[in-house]
């Protein structure tokens, strides 16, 4: 029977799953919005929404990557299988995309000169002033870091639909790490 920790991750697992499908579904939507003007001001909803979700993901990742890290100091004497390691490797090369996406979302946005509420609760600090320039680069570098992590992700989906056909018993040890 998994413990509170395993559950929290399976759950982490599929919320962030769900995230990014909806954030690569809603970013396609957000971005044919007609810009900001006095008749259309209904822009800004989706787009903190697009930031709310990228900024809990994020938030989330840290917390697997610390749990990660507190395993493998356990698992560090222990031997483990070569596909194990791979596993871990590729997970944290997920994780790495996934920042990298958040990261530069929020750098972008803080450079659009739009402000971000976190749950429509806390505003947090403009650190930067407006900069087109660098609202455009780091706007560049998210897009980008968005299509390999889609990549990434395609190709976790097709290993794991492999080892679920294979019955290896792989996708019950995914739940159990």
């Amino acid at each position: 029977m998994p413990n509170k920790v395993e559950r929290s991750k399976v759950f982490s697992h599929w919320l962030i799953a769900i995230s990014i499908f909806f954030l690569f579904v809603s970013s396609w939507w957000m971005l044919a919005l007609p810009l900001p003007s006095e008749n259309f001001t209904y822009r800004q909803l989706p787009f903190q929404l697009h930031k709310n979700i990228g900024i809990t993901i994020f938030l989330i990742i840290i917390w697997l990557l610390t749990i990660r890290i507190l395993k493998a100091r356990e698992r560090f004497h222990s031997s483990i299988k070569k596909s194990e390691k791979l596993a871990e490797r590729v997970h944290l090369v997920i994780y790495f995309l996934i920042a990298s996406c958040c990261i530069s979302g929020y750098l972008s946005s803080s450079y659009s000169g739009w402000g971000t509420t976190v749950w429509w609760l806390l505003d947090l600090t403009s650190w930067a002033e407006e900069n087109d320039s660098l609202n455009i680069l780091f706007s560049d570098f998210h897009l980008w870091s968005c299509w390999v992590l889609l990549l990434a992700v395609v190709g976790h989906i097709g290993v794991a639909l492999y080892h679920a056909f294979k019955n290896d018993q792989d996708i019950d040890k995914m739940y159990r790490w």
